[in-house]
């Protein structure tokens, strides 16, 4: 059954920064080729650099990263032009990058290409009633990310170790979810950039259409499959300011209203978007017919 049409693909060179959007994208095992391939460490604490710390690490969502080169599957990752927030450039691979870095967030970070074995984030939870299980509020938390988390709770990891991925290779949204978020709060802003998803695509019904979708498999143009695995929990990066979108924590407020789910039985989260693993791999274009099979 045709679902829908590829509208957008993104990729995050490194974590927590601005995405590129793309006319094509390479997916391989591992997700979106080059996709969070770098990311920031603080050597004070030895923890993952993300925008989920949002009193240390503020402005992120402020940088963006490109690459130098073309990307191939099998061949090593190309260096990223850095571009901070300021204005102030810098290449991945100069011997002056975690100067650099360092003296614009104002700790010492480094740029890394493989995560540490005990992946840990802080990461802020709002203050919005049933926001979590635990119920968090406003308050920051330690938590395990990548295959670290997956090494706690005693299940495969469906990633790498080296991996800087939340959990899951990919991440999936239907143009059906944003507009449907936009009828439950005209006010807000639910622009895509918010969400940070791999893909974005147009489908023709209402509500969160994608929820229907997990343990199926999408097939998308000639050759990719993603297996659904999971709905996508939401965080307080969606409530960030970005380029001309304000700060809103509204967007967080409208899914603890009307989409929480269960995440694999650890009780309900606020969710948009899917999750997915890639069950073969290949080139996927902008307007690329997607099937639910």
């Amino acid at each position: 059954m045709i679902v829908g049409t590829i509208n957008a693909l993104w990729r995050f060179p490194v974590k927590s920064f601005k995405g590129e959007k793309l006319n094509q994208a390479a997916f391989n095992k591992q997700g979106v080729l080059g996709d969070r391939a770098y990311a920031l460490i603080d050597k004070e604490t030895g923890k993952v650099v993300s925008a989920k710390s949002v009193k240390l690490f503020p402005d992120l969502l402020n940088c963006s990263a490109d690459y130098t080169q073309p990307l191939q599957n099998g061949q090593e990752i190309p260096p990223v032009q850095i571009t901070l927030g300021d204005g102030t450039t810098v290449s991945s691979d100069s011997e002056k990058v975690d100067q650099i870095l360092s003296s614009y967030f104002g700790r010492d970070v480094t740029l890394a290409r493989v995560a540490p074995d005990n992946y840990t984030i802080d990461q802020y939870y709002p203050d919005i009633e049933n926001l979590d299980p635990a119920g968090h509020r406003n308050t920051s938390v330690q938590q395990k990310l990548g295959s670290a988390l997956f090494k706690e709770v005693g299940v495969e990891s469906p990633i790498p170790p080296e991996s800087f991925m939340d959990v899951f290779p990919v991440s999936v949204m239907t143009t059906s979810t944003l507009e449907h978020l936009h009828q439950l709060r005209p006010e807000t802003n639910f622009d895509m950039r918010r969400f940070r998803m791999n893909m974005i695509i147009k489908t023709e019904n209402s509500g969160f259409v994608e929820n229907l979708w997990i343990g199926n498999t999408l097939k998308i143009g000639n050759s990719v499959q993603l297996l659904v695995t999971s709905p996508d929990p939401r965080c307080v990066m969606t409530t960030l300011p970005q380029d001309e979108i304000p700060k809103d924590i509204n967007v967080l407020r409208t899914l603890v209203e009307h989409n929480r789910l269960d995440i694999m039985g650890a009780g309900k989260f606020p969710c948009a978007g899917v999750y997915a693993v890639i069950a073969a791999g290949g080139l996927v274009e902008i307007n690329d017919t997607v099937e639910l099979v």
